[in-house]
């Protein structure tokens, strides 16, 4: 689907009905254009992309490739590219979705393409360009700058979630570690761990945005705007790091405490065979098939040898007690 928005300062946004009133457009200075490409197709891509604003093949490329990229910005003197990522959700086994976003940045123009189904960052901007008339004032550049925010406003909440269950899942492995609690700990592992790997290169992404490397696309004032998402990228990458490491320190409590479990166990065990091994050793000798065996003659040597078993067997547990042995 593709949505193009004409946007203008003390005006409400015009969608304009079709593609060749895009390709006929010539804005007023004050005017500026956003088009969003919605679960498109590559030939929708193409049409938008390579026909009507003659972007670079290789940008077109990125838009239209499968893969995870890295997120990443290119100057094309005109105009920017920029690669994002944005949450989704969480799949059915808990871990993270991401979904790419591309975005043309131009003086008067920005251009939005995604291939899922949703994206919400740009479904609540559509929103707050109804009610906000701050972007319309302050050109594609404020956009793009909303637009970035709404992705990176996703961020944190999913932090928080993250780290709440982390403490709860402290207390679990504390109490009784389960194998799910494993599995839901390496699972919290490799959703920070791909939370990283797109904050990391974001990070560069407005770093680069606030300062002031592109003076033809973005005004002086918006980059303290930019600046912002930068500071909110740079601490949420720092929680995650915290918060790996919380991890890392439950999944070696967790081992610990299984392996102290474990030598419990064994330790019981141990000496239940210590003290059966003599016994053992006293019934097999009188088990013996001799016919003169001392005491085998005698109405009380069976009551005998079991007051002896028994009190054998006590005196060796009196004795791991003592040596604290249990």
């Amino acid at each position: 689907m593709i949505q193009t928005t004409i946007l203008s300062p003390f005006q409400e946004p015009f969608i304009l009905p079709n593609l060749q009133e895009l390709s006929d457009f010539h804005g007023q200075p004050d005017e500026f254009l956003w088009v969003s490409l919605e679960t498109a197709s590559n030939e929708e891509i193409d049409l938008v992309l390579r026909d009507i604003f003659h972007f670079h093949p290789l940008a077109i490329e990125d838009c239209q490739s499968a893969g995870f990229q890295v997120s990443k910005i290119d100057d094309f003197s005109d105009y920017i590219f920029i690669i994002t990522h944005a949450i989704l959700n969480k799949s059915e086994n808990g871990e993270l979705t991401t979904e790419e976003l591309n975005l043309f940045l131009g003086k008067n123009y920005i251009v939005t393409v995604f291939t899922e189904d949703q994206m919400p960052a740009i479904a609540k901007t559509r929103d707050l360009i109804q009610k906000d008339n701050r972007i319309s004032i302050n050109g594609p550049d404020f956009l793009c700058h909303t637009i970035l925010d709404a992705i990176v406003d996703d961020y944190l909440p999913l932090i928080d979630q993250m780290e709440t269950e982390v403490e709860w899942l402290e207390d679990s492995v504390l109490e009784k570690p389960k194998p799910e609690t494993l599995q839901r700990l390496l699972t919290i592992k490799h959703s920070i761990m791909a939370l990283r790997r797109i904050i990391s290169p974001q990070r560069e992404v407005m770093n680069r945005l606030s300062r002031e490397d592109f003076p033809k696309i973005i005004d002086q004032q918006s980059l303290i705007y930019f600046r912002d998402i930068y500071d909110h990228l740079v601490r949420i990458q720092d929680l995650a790091d915290i918060l790996r490491d919380i991890v890392s320190g439950a999944l070696d409590i967790y081992l610990n405490s299984t392996s102290l479990r474990l030598n419990e166990i064994m330790k019981a065990l141990t000496i239940v065979s210590t003290v059966f091994l003599p016994l053992s050793f006293i019934t097999g000798a009188f088990g013996m098939n001799f016919l003169h065996i001392p005491g085998a003659a005698s109405p009380l040597g069976f009551y005998i040898t079991c007051l002896c078993l028994l009190i054998l067997g006590i005196t060796m547990l009196i004795y791991f007690k003592k040596r604290h042995w249990f």
